[in-house]
């Protein structure tokens, strides 16, 4: 049986020259960057350079650069870390803003500063798109709110925010935003200038580097509290000894992404497109979740396409698919084997038992249009056959 895998918004392969590019620093080139000796400096000069070439596809400083374990770890720097170094410099700073919709790795560092730092904490709703609405945004951040964070594009849904505005709101007030920008890489451009955020999450897993590596832009000047004492690595905000091969493997990766991106995301759209079409005419009962892409197709990433069932149960449909070959997801890889329904479709407005039927498809630029047709026909088959066990 050929095996489709339709699940890249959880994880994508390492690719060839990333790896090809990471194996030196995991041989002959072993050394520790803090080391000042020659293989040290040999170690130190691959960081540098992998430095470089995530700070040229940002279009910010070096500096500005902080590499980490991965994207939940540039999160809960960039939400708890901003949030408590603007409370250092000003006790008022006690107030932070998110959205509804974020990933566990914000919400969650979001509900730590208010469980234990006292912080009050704001979790902005969300139109049935999953839009965050600017002007809501404007309402919500007031003197007293150290950092807002909402992300760039939604994981379950594909969602794609309007992040300029809704960085400009809070901006005007003088406040830092945040970015999760993990699932957008690859598909969006991420021009830290052009977003005029303050801070912004990768990990490299999602865009062929490899899984245990991440980075946190941090516009210059932006408080930070580093949350991991030791050695002050990363200019003292991330302390630990540097993953050179792994800096090195998601720069090659996102340079990569980088350059293939216009011709990618055309390809991706395409398919996602004509994956939505067919399952929407396939399945009378299929609802789609987020926004369409054939009315606005700038308004969701380029190869997400989700959906409803409602009357038959997700987990099954998943594991229906998977005996056709077809690997695809409920939702979050973050939350797999969570009974509770998608906190993303409920904060759209989705009932409870219509969120647990989710079922996400997230396509590779490998996967060609006659396989999307195939994708479409399982659907069908196994949506019909749990509907008629359950009738």
């Amino acid at each position: 049986m050929t095996v489709l895998y339709l699940d890249s918004a959880a994880t994508t392969p390492v690719r060839r020259e990333v790896l090809e590019a990471m194996w030196p620093y995991l041989t002959q080139e072993f050394g520790n960057a803090s080391s000042h000796h020659e293989v040290g400096r040999r170690a130190l000069a691959g960081l540098d350079q992998a430095r470089g070439t995530v700070a040229q596809v940002l279009n910010c400083r070096p500096a500005e650069v902080v590499f980490t374990s991965g994207g939940t770890e540039a999160d809960n720097l960039a939400v708890k870390g901003i949030a408590l170094g603007r409370r250092d410099r000003d006790p008022a700073c006690t107030h932070v803003v998110t959205s509804a919709v974020e990933h566990s790795a914000v919400l969650d560092s979001a509900r730590d500063l208010a469980r234990w730092d006292g912080f009050d904490v704001t979790e902005l709703g969300v139109s049935a798109e999953g839009f965050v609405d600017p002007a809501s945004l404007e309402g919500t951040v007031r003197r007293s709110t150290a950092v807002v964070s909402v992300m760039h594009a939604n994981n379950e849904t594909g969602t794609v925010q309007a992040i300029a505005d809704l960085a400009a709101a809070a901006r005007a007030r003088d406040v830092p935003f945040h970015t999760d920008a993990v699932q957008a890489a690859g598909s969006l451009e991420l021009d830290v200038q052009a977003l005029d955020v303050a801070a912004l999450s990768l990990a490299g897993h999602k865009i062929g580097g490899p899984k245990g590596v991440g980075v946190l832009f941090l516009r210059r000047g932006t408080p930070l509290r580093p949350l991991l004492s030791g050695g002050g690595h990363e200019r003292g905000r991330r302390s630990g000894t540097s993953n050179v091969a792994g800096a090195v493997g998601l720069a090659t990766a996102l340079r990569l992404a980088a350059e293939e991106r216009p011709d990618r995301a055309a390809r991706l759209a395409a398919l996602r497109d004509r994956l939505i079409t067919g399952i929407l005419s396939a399945v009378p009962s299929a609802v789609l979740t987020g926004p369409d892409p054939r009315e606005r197709p700038a308004a969701r990433l380029p190869g997400n396409a989700s959906f409803c069932f409602p009357g038959v149960n997700g987990e099954t449909v998943l594991v229906d698919l998977e005996a056709r070959g077809l690997l695809v997801s409920s939702g979050s890889a973050c939350s797999a084997g969570d009974t509770e329904p998608s906190h993303v479709l409920t904060a759209m407005g989705y009932p409870p038992e219509v969120a647990t039927t989710a079922v996400r498809f997230t396509l590779s630029a490998e996967v060609t249009p006659e396989q999307v047709d195939g994708i479409v026909t399982a659907a069908r088959d196994v949506v019909e056959r749990l509907g008629a066990a359950r009738g």
